[in-house]
């Protein structure tokens, strides 16, 4: 696989991490006191973040060989961040609702944890061809 493969595969892993995050947790919500108004939900904003980050600022950074390493490290601790997130909420909720053992595999997080991982997997590879180079 070459550099440029790998590259594009880890922006749409971001970018589909992005839109996922944004579908889900939309920052924009409903306003209760304003009806038809939307308000700002910072809590909800910085579920987008992460996701934004890695879109933008960790495939700028593999785009060098000097700040791959970076992008790397930063892709790392995003994945991370994100199972350690997605996880405790994702069995949080299934606790409280004493769901059975398929809503586990199928009505959590672990399909996204899993695209997380994904996205971390094809940086390492990237990051080794860029190493070699």
């Amino acid at each position: 696989m070459n550099k440029r493969t790998l590259l594009l595969a880890l922006f749409l892993l971001a970018l589909s991490g992005l839109l996922l995050h944004y579908r889900i947790h939309n920052f924009m919500v409903p306003d209760t006191m304003n009806p038809g108004k939307l308000r700002f939900d910072n809590t909800k904003f910085l579920s987008f973040l992460f996701p934004l980050i890695d879109v933008v600022l960790v495939t700028a950074l593999f785009m060098s060989r000097k700040t791959a390493v970076y992008g790397y490290l930063l892709n790392g601790i995003i994945v991370i961040y994100g199972t350690v997130l997605m996880g405790h909420f994702s069995i949080a909720e299934l606790i409280t609702k004493s769901a059975p053992l398929e809503d586990w595999f199928l009505r959590s997080t672990l399909p996204d944890i899993g695209i997380a991982w994904g996205d971390f997997f094809a940086g390492k590879a990237l990051y080794d061809i860029i190493m070699r180079e």
